[in-house]
């Protein structure tokens, strides 16, 4: 007959023992070891048209410098970003229709330079105006404010 193994010191074997070290103890940190934040950047969105008080919506959000374009950030936070025809023949992102024209009303230092995608579709329209699709938020290092006006195109 085989012996039985335990795994236990012999004073953990006992019916009703308590342990000597709690497993769920914590280890703690390093005094010397500092935890970075990445740098984010607020962003800030206006609606094409006033509400029935004059009031333009306005829908807020913040990503982190560098890591996503606006027009992924747009569509993850439910903002508008197509207008109707739009919304049915768009390219996906890909930067080929020109149907995700923004106006960037604050904060263009803190955006990508314009693109050569940016720059063969947009070269009658004034430099505000932005493909989200294009528009990178963020080098990964700058952190600041963003105001985007939604389909400029509509406005008078």
């Amino acid at each position: 007959m085989a012996a039985k193994i335990t795994f236990r010191p012999p004073e953990f074997t006992k019916k009703h023992h308590k342990p000597l070290i709690s497993l769920t103890k914590r280890i703690p940190t390093c005094i010397y070891c500092t935890t970075t934040t990445k740098p984010e950047i607020e962003l800030e969105f206006i609606g094409p048209k006033p509400d029935e008080n004059g009031n333009y919506p306005m829908d807020k959000t913040k990503a982190v410098s560098g890591e996503k374009l606006l027009r992924n950030i747009m569509s993850e936070n439910k903002i508008e970003l197509y207008a109707a025809y739009g919304k049915v023949m768009n390219c996906g992102g890909g930067g080929s229709c020109g149907t995700c024209i923004v106006e960037i009303i604050q904060g263009k230092d803190v955006l990508n330079e314009r693109t050569n995608t940016e720059l063969r579709y947009l070269k009658k329209k004034p430099e505000s105006w932005r493909l989200a699709c294009q528009t990178i938020v963020g080098n990964k290092k700058n952190s600041g404010k963003v105001v985007v006006q939604r389909f400029p195109q509509w406005k008078k």
